[in-house]
């Protein structure tokens, strides 16, 4: 069933996640994001603008290796662009990593008076998140991440184009849906019992399924976990 033909009433699509959730912890096992290793909102919301395209890893320690070397992300913020792009080398995209990260920082500078996000502690979520996409550079995939997967824990859904892929071929979300849309089509689906915890794991799981058997081309439907969930999958697997 599409993301457009939902009868009314319960979501039938938040017993899909729930099933999905089994049977990816069921695969890979539990990727918990222990408490004591949730970074602070200003480092997510860094680590985020210089991540495009690179593993999550890669971006983590450049993240960590800007800090250290200036001190604080204010001393960022006023590194020249040149300096940046050679200290972000190991991103993807080091120019455009630089150019985003110093507007970013830059403008929260100009409105805080530093990099300092403490304030959306005291936001409503949504409107925390909107806020972070005024600043340049910051979509809906950033805000979310910032959200999601800081110490804030908030239930905010972080959909990389793993994630955004496997939603839209399971038909959970709509089949051409961006981000945003997709953000707005599958949170009102998302299990009320699960905790920001629970949604940082659950992206962390789908990340993983598109790496290893949900591919952009050539996917494994065959041997997939979720193929019995899966409507695109299960067609492919019967065509093959």
């Amino acid at each position: 069933m599409s993301a457009s033909e939902l009868p009314l009433g319960g979501d039938p699509r938040s017993a899909v996640l729930r099933r999905l959730q089994a049977l990816l912890v069921q695969r890979f096992g539990r990727i918990e994001r222990p408490a004591a290793a949730w970074r602070k909102p200003d480092w997510v919301l860094v680590q985020g603008l210089i991540g495009a395209r690179t593993r999550s890893e890669v971006s983590n320690a450049a993240t960590d290796s800007l800090l250290a070397r200036h001190g604080s992300f204010e001393a960022v913020a006023a590194a020249p662009l040149e300096t940046l792009a050679a200290e972000l080398r190991t991103q993807t995209y080091p120019q455009v990593a630089a150019v985003r990260l110093k507007a970013a920082l830059t403008a929260l500078v100009a409105q805080r008076g530093a990099v300092d996000l403490s304030h959306l502690a005291a936001m409503d979520t949504e409107i925390a998140m909107d806020w972070l996409e005024a600043l340049p550079g910051v979509g809906r995939k950033i805000a979310a991440g910032v959200m999601n997967a800081s110490t804030l824990d908030r239930r905010a859904l972080v959909l990389d184009s793993h994630h955004l892929r496997i939603l839209q071929r399971m038909g959970l979300v709509p089949p051409k849906a961006d981000t945003r849309r997709a953000f707005a089509a599958i949170m009102p689906a998302m299990p009320e019992e699960w905790s920001g915890a629970d949604f940082d794991e659950h992206h962390l799981l789908m990340k993983q399924l598109g790496r290893s058997w949900c591919r952009p081309a050539a996917p494994d439907c065959a041997n997939c976990p979720a193929l019995a969930l899966c409507p695109t999958g299960t067609a492919r697997a019967a065509n093959r």
